[in-house]
């Protein structure tokens, strides 16, 4: 029998994808936002694709802010556009 793929939906342009394909944004507890790379961490879990043009729609569409029930100040979506780049995501 065929492993069950986990799928996610993306908080900026709403598809379902696998849960490998797409970057997990993480709230701690400590109501820090970042990217969660390993998708491991401890706290709250958003996903996006691995694009900026998503990260951009969730700016948007609050997509972020709904899924942690917050206002999320302009830089951490900076920081979080610097993240995405680091990464090297289309």
């Amino acid at each position: 029998m065929a492993k069950k793929v986990p799928l996610r939906r993306c908080v900026g342009c709403g598809e379902m994808k696998g849960k490998k394909d797409m970057i997990r944004v993480l709230k701690t507890a400590e109501d820090q936002i970042c990217l969660d790379t390993t998708g491991k961490k401890n706290g709250r879990g958003a996903y996006l694709c691995k694009s900026g043009e998503c990260l951009r729609l969730a700016r948007e569409n609050k997509g972020l802010e709904r899924s942690f029930k917050m206002r999320i100040p302009a830089q951490v979506y900076d920081m979080l556009e610097k993240e995405f780049e680091e990464l090297g995501t289309e």
